[in-house]
């Protein structure tokens, strides 16, 4: 599968027999592809953030199982059952959040279970149906999210939502990229600290596709609503709870306060493999927490060092503070647990 959504950016390119990776961490400076041939190597991908976004982790480590089965079933190893599935807890392991993740190794494991023949054709053929229904669930998203805009002129993004974090086109990026389709749009992008995705990757993003993008420090987001200037922030998510309340990259939810304050609209856009089911709010939502030396300077990540971090990745958002959340089977306006369930059973 290449060049399966004819965009200019793409995180991941199935090759047949192998994974190309983008390594989103040396962006925007250079443009990079690692290449990995098996689970491990997926796994580790995915640990240190070269691919990232949920829906992105979630067709990778589908792959890294396709790569896994490849590895050890060719091989016709009496134990192959057992490595793939240490490879596919390998992958679980990766990041805890994205509930993406979960629903693809699911979907893996069941091709395993119910395949006998051919199962590596059955596991690349599963592996890549994920990756295209993600591209086709963010196009149809991207035009049901712009309906929601309507006469919308200006907008606010967090974090990464787009090509980069999906099979293609985005989430949040994929509905500003339709809405500016339609008629001119000014977006704004905060710069997202500690990694920057803001400032690294959806401006780098919007730019290919020559959309003028606006960078703002991220404290400046209040002074940015106070102003006027914006009438919704969009971000994506990593996991939502059945009630809508969500998680996504940590400072949405300071965002979804302040937007409550300034009479702006905040719109979460993620597919419904997004939404955990078994959860019914976002107090059982796993926060992830990195390392502090992704946030310390370099001085203080020394033994003995009195200067600590305090760094998860992620917030929650409750859903009272969420206008609209953009699914490809609908929107929920005003989410509750009651309205969500009415998207639960769409087809």
């Amino acid at each position: 599968m290449t060049d399966q959504n004819n965009e200019t950016v793409q995180a991941l390119q199935w090759m047949g027999t192998y994974l190309r990776v983008l390594d989103q961490r040396q962006l925007p400076d250079t443009l990079s592809y690692d290449v990995y041939h098996d689970a491990k190597g997926v796994a580790e991908a995915i640990v240190t953030m070269r691919v990232r976004g949920a829906p992105a982790i979630g067709i990778a480590a589908a792959y890294g199982v396709a790569l896994s089965v490849s590895q050890h079933y060719l091989n016709a190893t009496d134990d192959w059952q057992q490595k793939v599935a240490e490879d596919i807890a390998l992958l679980a392991k990766s990041r805890p959040t994205a509930v993406n993740l979960f629903w693809a190794l699911a979907q893996m494991e069941a091709v395993l279970a119910q395949t006998s023949e051919n199962l590596v054709v059955a596991c690349v053929a599963c592996a890549e149906k994920i990756h295209a229904d993600d591209i086709i669930a963010n196009r149809r998203m991207g035009e049901l999210g712009a309906d929601v805009l309507a006469a919308a002129k200006g907008v606010m993004t967090h974090c990464n939502a787009g090509a980069l974090a999906t099979g293609g086109y985005g989430t949040a990026l994929g509905v500003i990229r339709s809405a500016v389709s339609r008629q001119p749009l000014n977006v704004y992008a905060g710069e997202t600290r500690p990694w920057l995705q803001g400032a690294r990757l959806t401006v780098w993003e919007l730019a290919q596709d020559h959309i003028p993008v606006t960078l703002l420090a991220d404290s400046a987001a209040a002074w940015l609503m106070k102003s006027g200037a914006i009438d919704w922030i969009i971000v994506g998510a990593d996991r939502i709870a059945a009630n809508g309340d969500t998680a996504n990259k940590v400072g949405t939810y300071s965002l979804a306060i302040l937007a409550k304050q300034h009479g702006v609209k905040l719109m979460v856009v993620a597919p419904t493999t997004t939404i955990d089911w078994t959860i019914e709010t976002g107090e059982h939502i796993e926060i992830e927490h990195r390392h502090s030396n992704e946030l310390l300077p370099t001085c203080y990540n020394t033994a003995g060092s009195l200067v600590s971090a305090w760094n998860p990745v992620f917030d929650v958002t409750p859903a009272e503070f969420i206008s609209a959340i953009v699914t490809e089977r609908g929107v929920v306006l005003n989410p509750t647990e009651c309205r969500m369930r009415e998207i639960r059973d769409v087809i």
